[in-house]
């Protein structure tokens, strides 16, 4: 986990308020302890996304909801396909193959 400060100082190219103003907007979310906001992981991660759409890509300000969003689908959906295969995993052979075979039909 990493401060606001220290976000701040390693993210090239972003600011205290434009990062303060991600936040308020819903694009990062940030835990808080003891009124300051902490960043995971993730949250570093999806800083650094939204600064590359803003800068290498040239996205304006409006359309980054939008990507976000998007982005936000598919790794819902991509976590959804995952618990799927865990449970198909789980079932036994004869279902397994069932399942290929009518996955291979419908191809």
């Amino acid at each position: 986990m990493v401060s606001e400060t220290q976000l701040v100082k390693t993210v090239s190219g972003l600011g205290r308020d434009e990062l303060r103003m991600w936040i308020d907007a819903g694009w990062v979310r940030p835990r808080f302890k003891s009124g300051r906001a902490v960043f995971r992981e993730i949250d570093v991660a999806r800083v650094r996304m939204i600064v590359d759409m803003r800068n290498d890509l040239g996205l304006p300000h409006e359309s980054i909801p939008v990507v976000l969003s998007l982005i936000d689908q598919l790794h819902g959906v991509r976590h959804e396909l995952k618990r799927l295969a865990a449970a198909i995993e789980d079932e036994p052979e004869e279902v397994r193959m069932r399942i290929g075979r009518t996955l291979a039909r419908r191809r």
